[in-house]
């Protein structure tokens, strides 16, 4: 079945009315250009190349025990996170704030960029 002309005469109507619609909103995408912008910054340095046998990954050591799985993250032999994933309950995670290699978890050690065990609430 084709569209009578009546249809056709309204489909064109349509099509001029949604032009004229959208004609200011055209000139105001012509304006002149604000005075007050700064200019784009240059393309930052490529990083080092990395040479051959250079770590490009943490080492992970897995410890199994019968309450729980320990993951030890290192970089360059200095353990950096600890990642607990119990039998029972989510994996939580221990940090080293300070580089020193021990995770800070003692409440004599707070302090004001103390860093608590962390929980992925959400994942997908």
């Amino acid at each position: 079945m084709s569209p009578s002309s009546g249809d056709r005469k309204a489909a064109s109507i349509r099509r001029a009315t949604a032009l004229l619609a959208w004609a200011p909103y055209a000139a105001l995408a012509q304006t002149e250009t604000p005075q007050n912008l700064e200019p784009v910054p240059d393309v930052p340095p490529l990083p080092a190349r990395v040479e051959s046998g250079e770590p490009l990954e943490p080492d992970v050591r897995i410890i199994r025990k019968k309450d729980a799985t320990i993951e030890e993250y290192r970089i360059n032999g200095n353990l950096y996170m600890i990642k607990v994933i119990p039998v029972i309950g989510p994996p939580y995670y221990l940090m080293d704030q300070d580089g020193d290699g021990r995770m800070e978890t003692n409440m004599s050690e707070l302090r004001e960029n103390y860093v608590v065990p962390q929980w992925v609430l959400f994942s997908w």
